[in-house]
């Protein structure tokens, strides 16, 4: 059976800070005001709480609000939902990323780079990756941080076909996230998303969004509004990968190596 092209509802919010209820609402809203077509629903990184170290008076586990709405949305859209949130395990605290199916079934995936300072301080860092088998397509999940990090990223042996980055990433550094977002497109030979924030927070950072999607050359398919919210669905298809894959198979001539954490 042919492979179903893979259409992504890439959601680019203003994220009200650590108020759990109303980015929850909000998100829905925005996935409900949004064109019908999409299979996927990619959110910001901490969607629900914005980038914050208050993990203590935030976390919840994997059954907690958060994850409950979104195990919702999966069912209700008949889409796979993916993000990240505050998530606590035991005595430790994580900045979780999350892969949910439409039948129930959740991935996780915990964020491996650790941004210095605040989050490093309050949060533990993961040592799995997530590649998961979706409509398809072979999909693996990183946590903006991650994304500085070709290593971490490398495709060996064509493991995954989209490369998907949950961010909130500041105006700052936008053309770092940009520029590295087309980088791991290129030398992974993937399709890669990059799903950013845009408005402000208690940090006093400033975000302007500039979610977007690359192919496998580097080349922008499409890219959301600067500081504009918006929901927008971004269709990829495999043949063309398949096809630069075939010709021009630069992934075979990669060193082999392992990492050692």
């Amino acid at each position: 059976m042919e492979t179903e092209d893979l259409s992504v509802l890439t959601v680019q919010p203003d994220l009200a800070w650590e108020d759990v209820d109303y980015n929850l609402n909000h998100i829905e809203s925005l996935i409900e005001g949004a064109e019908s077509g999409f299979n996927v629903i990619l959110l910001p990184e901490m969607f629900s709480t914005g980038f914050t170290g208050n993990a203590v008076e935030l976390a919840e586990p994997v059954d907690g609000k958060t994850m409950q709405r979104v195990k919702a949305w999966a069912l209700r859209f008949n889409s796979l939902v993916i993000g990240s949130f505050i998530a606590v395990d035991g005595d430790k605290y994580y900045n979780r990323g999350f892969a949910a199916e439409p039948d129930g079934t959740i991935h996780f995936y915990d964020k491996r780079h650790l941004f210095f300072g605040t989050e490093k301080k309050h949060f533990t860092a993961g040592r799995d990756k997530l590649i998961i088998n979706y409509r398809g397509w072979n999909i693996a999940l990183v946590v903006c941080y991650d994304l500085r990090f070709p290593v971490w990223t490398r495709n060996k042996g064509l493991e995954y076909d989209v490369l998907m980055c949950v961010a909130e990433w500041p105006v700052s550094r936008q053309n770092v996230l940009e520029t590295l977002t087309m980088a791991r497109a290129i030398e992974n030979q993937c399709y890669t998303f990059m799903c950013n924030r845009v408005g402000s927070d208690s940090n006093f950072l400033k975000y302007i969004g500039g979610s977007q999607a690359v192919d496998f050359n580097g080349k922008i398919i499409d890219r959301l509004e600067d500081g504009k919210e918006e929901a927008r669905i971004i269709t990829v298809q495999k043949y063309p990968l398949e096809s630069n894959r075939e010709k021009a198979p630069v992934w075979k001539d990669a060193e082999a190596f392992s990492i050692d954490i």
